[in-house]
């Protein structure tokens, strides 16, 4: 375990990731860190908790280049423009970014005014991470969201217009879905012209309402071919229209596109996490240290106000834990993982199991990196467990 009082040094330029925990509603699928908010004056708290917060940790940074500001939750679109302008302001006066800064709201089709929307892009957000998740009513009411379609549409026609940049988010491999159907939705979707898409297949997580509506066989997931199958339409279909999957659930047209706040935690880079639940990971002279900040909105409050930072747990990762994360992450991306990163777990292009997947058209192993094929990608959870399994 760190020490809390040592200061981390002088390091890469890092993302910043701003947990906004609250939703006017609750998913049945969703196991993120929410609340609804209950509490009057919480929110204002959380905000002044979170500013506090950032200022502690530029202290034990030291000088970096801010390169991304993620406001996600939750439903961070909930809060006053003039709040999200606050943070982003801050974050670029702790670290003083030596480029353009990419700032990135996560928002509900229901939270899409004009005035709002302008109002985030006058605070500094250039980029919409917009939760449209389907073009069908009846699959919106059955993802527990309240909006529609044509509120979905909407929003992505102010998103447009506010800001540079366009992300929509799908959720897929719903029960009953159809390869033919889910091809003339995502047609449908591409048709709002966002430049990024995220696509995720619909997973049933512990302690969701949706495991126990499954668990009750209330309803049954799509099976393991049935996921497949949605899953090639989904390549061929963006493919098709020009979006390059860089990384397994998520498309972009072009590389100027893609997120550059994912692709640090893809590549194993640097962030900073503030807000409940929020996770960070910094390198630092004795190595690379992972942090958490408290889950309720009113435990991380009080942590911040009596200790300074919002983090209940630091931890000095082993070289043996960063590259199991490493591999974890670097294996979703198209360029794949470099051999350097993966040296502590003693995988390299000539181990015995790299050679095995790589022989069964899973993998790719190149000169100097690692990288799942297309094929690989279907089953790329069960790639990555035997080489980690494999691993010294």
């Amino acid at each position: 375990m760190t020490d809390p009082a040592s200061p981390l040094g002088a390091g890469p330029p890092l993302a910043v990731y701003v947990h906004w925990p609250y939703c006017a509603r609750i998913c049945p699928y969703c196991d993120f860190n929410v609340a609804l908010a209950k509490r009057p004056g919480e929110p204002e708290a959380l905000l002044e908790a979170i500013l506090a917060d950032l200022d502690a940790h530029r202290e034990r940074t030291g000088p970096r280049a801010l390169a991304s500001v993620f406001l996600g939750g939750g439903t961070p679109s909930l809060m006053a423009p003039d709040w999200a302008a606050r943070i982003v302001q801050r974050a670029r006066a702790l670290w003083p970014p030596a480029g353009p800064v990419e700032v990135t709201l996560e928002a509900n089709p229901t939270d899409a005014e004009a005035e709002r929307f302008s109002g985030f892009a006058a605070a500094g957000v250039n980029r919409l991470s917009l939760g449209v998740q389907s073009l069908n009513d009846e699959a919106l009411a059955f993802l527990g969201r309240n909006h529609t379609a044509a509120e979905a549409r909407r929003a992505a026609e102010l998103g447009r217009a506010a800001f540079e940049r366009l992300s929509i988010d799908l959720i897929y491999v719903r029960p009953g879905q159809t390869p033919a159907a889910w091809a003339e939705e995502l047609t449908a979707a591409l048709d709002l012209a966002p430049e990024h898409v995220s696509a995720y297949q619909l997973t049933i997580e512990p302690g969701t309402p949706f495991e126990r509506a499954v668990a009750r066989g209330r309803w049954s997931p799509p099976d393991e071919d049935r996921a497949a199958a949605l899953y090639k339409t989904t390549q061929a279909v963006l493919g098709e229209r020009g979006f390059d999957a860089y990384e397994i659930s998520n498309h972009a047209r072009g590389p100027a596109a893609r997120s550059a706040h994912n692709l640090i935690y893809w590549r194993g880079g640097d962030y900073v996490g503030v807000g409940p639940g929020a996770h960070g990971r910094l390198s630092t002279a004795d190595g690379r240290v992972a942090m958490r900040a408290a889950a309720r909105p009113g435990d991380y409050i009080r942590r911040v106000a009596t200790t300074g930072l919002g983090w209940t747990a630091s931890e000095t990762l082993s070289p043996r834990e960063v590259a199991l994360e490493r591999l974890l992450t670097g294996l979703r991306t198209e360029e794949g993982v470099v051999f350097d990163d993966l040296a502590p777990l003693g995988l390299h292009g000539e181990h015995a199991r790299v050679a095995r997947l790589g022989e069964g058209g899973l993998l790719r192993p190149l000169a100097s990196r690692l990288v799942a094929t297309s094929r690989g990608r279907l089953v790329l959870d069960r790639v990555i467990a035997e080489l980690a399994h494999a691993a010294l």
